[in-house]
């Protein structure tokens, strides 16, 4: 899979703000394929009080309902842990891993913020950008913008507002349980990316491939680092 070279990544935290700011002028809004079927999901684990982060990308067939490949990638990350900024810790381990990936992918469901972020470009938004791949983020907290109180109902959702701009939905994917912000990437609409993690949720909270992923890793980092 090829990452296309838009950028650095040894940049200054002002220097990163300021591309985002950029980079968000880039992203499109388009509707999803009607027949998406390999949907990628991704996850990010790492040492406590450390700096070796396991990523990890799985592709999961949405017509069959299975897991088809996992890979992964362990690398030092030096950026610090700044809100706002995820994408630079995160992103290039991920797209390490996306590399490796041989199936086809017709979208992503990243986990993190798409463009419900303060400049516009959340890790979700980033990373399907620089894969021109559609992709959604598939958050479990809410980082910016105000919503109406969502229904209780599976599928029930609220607007996600930034001074009254649509930038995404707060989705109740299980009846009674918190929901989850769903915001768009790129080459994706805010509807077709809360439609597709209501496609990918079956019995857990959050999307059948980000769980997936999150698992992945987590499995990645107790086996000291060895991956596929």
């Amino acid at each position: 899979m090829r990452v296309r070279r838009l950028h650095s990544w040894s940049l200054s935290y002002e220097e990163a703000r300021r591309l985002q700011e950029k980079l968000r002028n880039r992203l499109s809004t388009e509707p999803l394929a009607p027949r998406a079927r390999f949907i990628a999901g991704t996850d990010v684990s790492y040492e406590i009080h450390g700096d070796t982060f396991f990523a990890g990308v799985v592709v999961w067939d949405m017509e069959k309902r299975e897991l088809i490949e996992e890979k992964g990638y362990v690398g030092h990350v030096t950026f610090p842990y700044i809100p706002g900024l995820l994408s630079f810790r995160e992103a290039p381990v991920l797209l390490k891993a996306f590399q490796k990936i041989r199936s086809p992918v017709d979208v992503m469901i990243v986990d993190g913020q798409g463009i419900a972020h303060p400049r516009g470009l959340g890790i979700a938004a980033h990373i399907s950008l620089l894969l021109d791949i559609p992709g959604a983020g598939c958050a479990k907290s809410r980082l910016i913008g105000e919503h109406a109180e969502v229904g209780g109902k599976r599928g029930n959702r609220a607007d996600l507002l930034i001074n009254g701009v649509r930038v995404g939905v707060a989705l109740r994917t299980r009846d009674g349980v918190k929901p989850v912000f769903v915001s768009p990437g790129h080459r994706i609409t805010v509807d077709a990316a809360a439609n597709l993690v209501m496609k990918c949720t079956t019995k857990y909270r959050i999307p059948e491939p980000t769980r997936l992923a999150h698992h992945f890793v987590n499995r990645m980092r107790r086996e000291a680092g060895k991956c596929p």
